[in-house]
């Protein structure tokens, strides 16, 4: 802070501080084909934090990766809520965070954005920076480098979005209440890294072309609730092409399309999960099957059945403890 005299938050007394909060912040699944950089969607399945000023630091994780979120070093939360702290000529405010994991880090599934927008809301809170919802996704959607995830994670639905410099321009529609998401999940992750590195840097007329027919339709399709354009709009020749040979259960599934009640399928996010839209829930059993026949001779994956949600992040606070 710019001016008078720097208090220590904890020998200013914790009931003092702002008081503890829960954040629910949605997986979500990005690009959905041809809509690279720029579309996604959420899924109900969820990073919940629970967080209260504190003498020290401490994390009590369980969920999906519970070691690794856990951590009081390298951890992808609590360094940006520290950064943004120290940025912005904060004080520095310990928390007590339990956080209950459902999101699979490097699988695709948004856990970067959901990580990111969970310690964006906790240094806004706790450092009294006095930000909108909108300066928090722009923050978000700064950190990730593209605005898909972060926006579909923090404000829910089918989301097209965009970024002029640092503003972000986002749509949002609610999707199909019957359609359902299954997520399939291989055993080993993969880094967005690797993934990106696997591009090309210049792509052919006509394929660039085929990938603007698709996200129009995909666009519309979810606006419209015709899954009948999913097989076309989710097809893609732009990044899933290039990242097929890292992400092997891609193209076992991909032919699925159209059969079995699967409306269509992508990568989802960089991979390497593949997430396939189905009609309804009574199309689950025998898609479920069909996955699992066409992935037959690799490591059998886990499938996340989930519904795509209309829903965004949710940012609770709590009663003093």
């Amino acid at each position: 802070m710019s001016g008078g005299s720097s208090v220590n938050p904890v020998q200013q007394g914790l009931g003092d501080l702002p008081g503890p909060v829960k954040l629910r912040l949605p997986a979500t699944s990005a690009n959905l084909g041809p809509g690279f950089d720029a579309a996604a969607v959420a899924l109900d399945f969820y990073l919940e934090i629970e967080a209260a000023a504190a003498d020290e630091f401490s994390i009590l994780a369980s969920g999906y990766d519970a070691e690794r979120c856990g951590r009081l070093e390298d951890n992808l939360v609590l360094e940006i809520y520290k950064g943004l702290l120290s940025r912005h000529e904060r004080e520095l405010v310990p928390l007590k965070i339990r956080m209950i994991n459902e999101i699979p880090l490097g699988m695709g599934c948004g856990s970067s954005a959901a990580g990111r927008l969970g310690a964006i809301a906790l240094a806004n809170h706790f450092g009294a920076l006095g930000w909108s919802s909108e300066q928090i996704l722009e923050e978000a959607c700064a950190l990730e480098g593209h605005p898909d995830n972060a926006a579909a994670c923090w404000l829910g639905g089918f989301v097209a979005a965009a970024n002029e410099g640092r503003r972000v321009h986002v749509a949002c529609v609610a999707p199909p209440g019957d359609w359902r998401g299954i997520v399939v999940l291989p055993s080993e992750p993969l880094a967005t890294s690797k993934a990106r590195a696997v591009l090309p840097d210049c792509y052919d007329r006509t394929d660039v072309v085929v990938n603007i027919q698709g996200a129009a339709l995909l666009g519309l399709a979810f606006a419209q609730g015709r899954g009948d354009l999913l097989r076309i709009a989710m097809h893609d020749r732009i990044h899933q092409p290039y990242r097929a040979p890292i992400c092997p259960l891609l193209e076992r599934i991909l032919p699925l399309a159209g059969k079995h009640g699967i409306l269509g399928a992508a990568l989802s996010g960089a991979g390497p999960s593949v997430l396939v839209i189905v009609e309804n829930d009574a199309s689950l059993a025998q898609a479920s099957v069909a996955i699992l026949t066409s992935v037959a001779s690799a490591a059998p994956p886990e499938l996340r059945v989930c519904r795509l949600l209309p829903q965004g992040a949710t940012f609770v606070k709590l009663g003093a403890n």
